[in-house]
């Protein structure tokens, strides 16, 4: 796919397909979004983020159009089966054992996470922010696969890194009530402040559910100038996005 694509590197079965755009990916935005903003909510022209969101399907060319969802920093994941679905669900992870469907998850330092099942049935995506990721999206993807944790693959993709990613206290709290161990994800700063492994704290909690394998991870998206983030560029930043969809047998 060239440049403009990050290819998960994960061994899993040859019907699932993935991908995670980058901000020179096909497409028509105009600084500062340059150019292949895909997030309708970043004050970019709704028109322009649809013709990218157009270029992106055309271009990996999966079986349907991608399934975007209106993602609110929640735990809530969206089924989704045949039936076409009318606009985008209000959750922040969806999962599918529908060939052609292709989920899409939409980030800018949040984490977002795919998966897939070792027999190449059912497939998922969730956006992993620190407040969904307490809340258990990940554990509730996993959960609404419908197959044994140990037979699910996650892969990790580009998120903001633990050395750019400064959280006050409550952040820390939040997690510690769920995991008193994971302390190890967090390095003191300045007074009521630290850094936070939002990468390190995913893995703890996909191992905690079970999950069989875990890849990815290794990015920081505010010192990788390939994509959009939210701590680096403000509210101007646009959206990338990380797709995964099951090819026909």
């Amino acid at each position: 796919m060239g440049s403009d694509w990050v290819v998960p590197g994960w061994s899993v079965p040859a019907r699932v397909r993935a991908a995670v755009t980058t901000r020179q990916g096909p497409g028509s935005s105009e600084p500062p979004f340059d150019r292949c903003n895909l997030g309708l909510r970043s004050g970019d022209v709704p028109e322009v983020v649809l013709g990218n969101r157009a270029a992106v399907a055309a271009t990996l060319a999966p079986p349907s159009a991608p399934c975007w969802l209106q993602q609110v920093h929640g735990c809530e994941v969206a089924v989704l089966g045949a039936a076409s679905v009318s606009g985008e669900p209000v959750a922040d992870a969806a999962v599918t054992r529908e060939p052609g469907r292709s989920l899409a998850i939409l980030t800018a330092d949040c984490l977002p996470v795919l998966f897939c099942d070792l027999a190449g049935e059912v497939v998922g995506a969730a956006h992993a922010g620190w407040r969904g990721l307490a809340a258990g999206v990940l554990e509730r993807t996993v959960a609404a696969m419908g197959v044994s944790p140990a037979r699910v693959v996650a892969w990790l993709g580009p998120s903001i890194g633990a050395p750019s990613y400064e959280v006050g206290e409550e952040v820390r709290e939040a997690f510690l009530a769920r995991d008193a161990d994971c302390a190890s994800c967090f390095a003191p700063t300045r007074p009521g402040h630290w850094l936070c492994d939002l990468a390190g704290l995913a893995r703890r909690t996909l191992q905690a559910a079970g999950v069989g394998r875990i890849e990815g991870g290794g990015f920081d998206t505010f010192t990788d100038a390939r994509f959009y983030s939210y701590r680096r560029d403000g509210a101007r930043s646009g959206r990338f996005a990380s797709l995964i969809w099951l090819a026909g047998v």
